[in-house]
């Protein structure tokens, strides 16, 4: 399954290339939301609050009240997590919280599943150079994206794994990496970082992975009409 994703900065749809330098940017969000209304599933991620810049709540909440959407972005508590579940959100995704210098933080990760069922909860993965990447992609940790996975899986209903190292590049993504990540875990995984062709899509949706794209969409290079 294809989701797009919406990422959100300053009041802006925005397309970022690996995190960093602005690809696009546009105001017109009610245009968006009507092009992503047929998807069941939409991606929006408040990268403000991710960076702790701020936030876009309202504009969080009105997209959810049109697109039934998994938000992330800046969750870094469960009162946190607990808000944007009350904005609209069908399900969180958290992320840098669940990590530490030491590896998984399985203390907050126990407490998080004690507070929300974990069928709403969605743990990111993000991977650059082989390893878990935190804050914002900027300090790397000692662990595998596998081994990650694998600590969290009794915590979290679901996994986001994106690979880094193709984030807003369109020249394709790692199916090998990604399916290193699908056979460590009997989770629903999703796929993002570079996924540009209806090929990949495909070839993901065959092994029962679904595939988030963003500049592909917005950039006009995926036709998404079929």
């Amino acid at each position: 399954m294809l989701i797009p994703s919406i990422d959100l900065q300053a009041g802006r749809i925005v397309q970022l290339v690996q995190g960093e330098r602005l690809a696009l940017s546009t105001a017109a969000i009610d245009e968006w939301i009507e092009k992503f209304r047929r998807y069941p599933k939409v991606q929006l991620i408040d990268l403000d609050a991710a960076k702790a810049e701020g936030h876009n709540r309202a504009l969080v909440a009105r997209i959810c009240a049109a697109l039934p959407c998994r938000v992330g972005g800046g969750i870094r508590t469960i009162d946190t997590a607990r808000v944007v579940l009350a904005l609209g959100a069908r399900k969180v995704i958290i992320g840098s919280a669940l990590f530490g210098a030491g590896g998984v933080n399985l203390d907050f990760a126990a407490s998080l599943a004690a507070a929300i069922p974990p069928d709403r909860l969605i743990a990111a993965v993000d991977s650059r150079e082989g390893r878990v990447v935190i804050h914002g992609w900027r300090t790397a940790t000692a662990l595998s994206p596998e081994d990650a996975v694998r600590h969290l899986e009794p915590f979290v209903g679901e996994f986001l794994y994106t690979h880094v190292d193709r984030e807003g590049l369109m020249r394709g993504t790692d199916m090998a990496a990604i399916a290193r990540v699908r056979a460590a875990t009997t989770r629903p995984l999703t796929a993002a970082g570079g996924i540009t062709t209806r090929a990949e899509i495909d070839l993901l949706d065959a092994s029962g992975i679904d595939a988030v794209v963003g500049m592909a969409l917005y950039t006009g290079r995926l036709d998404d009409s079929e």
